[in-house]
């Protein structure tokens, strides 16, 4: 079992990993002072979910959930 032990501790590594590149590729959530003119309704702002954004939040969601199953698992002393 020590194999599988070493399989995902190599898998949780990969996971910090790109966990912390995505997060630091994703914009602030501050829009400035744009919104006080409403400049933050334009085209990219209503449809965020399918831009270039959208899919970093949705790759950093599925990493950061990954993390958590593989940090439970290794955490069992079975492997």
């Amino acid at each position: 079992m020590g194999v599988v032990r070493i399989i995902l501790t190599v898998l949780f590594i990969i996971d910090c990993i790109t966990l912390t590149v995505l997060v630091l590729m994703q914009e602030g959530k501050s829009a400035g002072l744009g919104t006080l003119s409403g400049a933050a309704e334009t085209y990219w702002g209503k449809n965020k979910g399918r831009s270039m954004e959208g899919l970093l939040v949705k790759l950093s969601v599925v990493c950061a959930v990954l993390f958590i199953v593989l940090a439970a698992v290794l955490n069992i002393n079975k492997f």
